[in-house]
């Protein structure tokens, strides 16, 4: 090294000492957050940011919903009763005390829901959507969303989500796999048992009818249900 060169080193290292800058944090390795918020960033890829939900209306929202719910579906897709390749992938190492944290996480979000959609069909079409959500058809054993998912439609603690704010796409999707049986949960499996019953234009009025409808500020999941349950749920236990 030439004396030139020499004196600007030097003349460098003294004026960081007099910023109180040491050389030495210049070569450490970069701190590393070890947090569950952190280890969640994963999720987010597909669910959007902090779990709001993907724009494109497929992966749905994780914010504020029960734990016991997201805790659950995690299990369904390590285990096979769930079916999305990447999903079942991502989580099939994991421990359940390691996704039961996850869910806890995003459980604990809360944060603003994306507004209603418009819905696209007719009055008469989105009024039977309505009387199914609302009163069910006794006829045919068919219960009311709203015995299950609560008055408010936000969800209850700790088993079961809520049915607004999710995008129409999610929703038919959904009552379409546990249609066709690609969607399961524990035996007896009331949510495929009562998808089977639905027509595809009921599915279709009850998912438009649902994503037109605003949620409540401060929505939360419902402390417990006003009467039982009315029909056997083993993915509840």
């Amino acid at each position: 090294m030439n004396l030139l060169r020499l004196r600007r080193c030097v003349l460098i290292w003294a004026g960081l000492m007099l910023l109180g800058v040491s050389a030495t944090p210049l070569l450490a390795a970069p701190a590393f957050e070890d947090t569950i918020a952190q280890r969640a960033q994963a999720c987010t890829l597909c669910h959007g940011k902090e779990g709001r939900a993907a724009a494109d209306g497929y992966y749905p929202r994780l914010a504020g919903k029960p734990q016991g719910y997201l805790y659950k579906q995690l299990l369904n897709f390590r285990d096979g009763r769930r079916h999305y390749g990447p999903m079942s992938d991502l989580i099939e190492p994991l421990s359940d005390a390691y996704l039961n944290e996850l869910a806890g996480y995003f459980a604990q979000l809360s944060l603003p829901y994306p507004p209603a959609q418009a819905p696209g069909l007719p009055s008469a079409a989105l009024a039977r959507g309505q009387a199914l959500i609302l009163q069910g058809d006794p006829a045919r054993k068919l219960p009311a969303c709203v015995q299950c998912h609560g008055q408010a439609l936000t969800g209850v603690q700790p088993f079961i989500p809520g049915l607004l704010g999710l995008p129409r796409d999610y929703l038919n999707g959904q009552l379409g796999a546990w249609r066709s049986g690609l969607r399961r949960a524990v035996a007896p499996d009331c949510m495929g048992q009562i998808a089977k019953i639905l027509s595809t234009e009921e599915i279709n009025a009850i998912s438009h009818f649902l994503a037109g409808q605003a949620v409540p500020a401060n929505a939360k999941p419902a402390a417990s249900l006003p009467a039982p349950l009315p029909m056997q749920c083993g993915g509840l236990q």
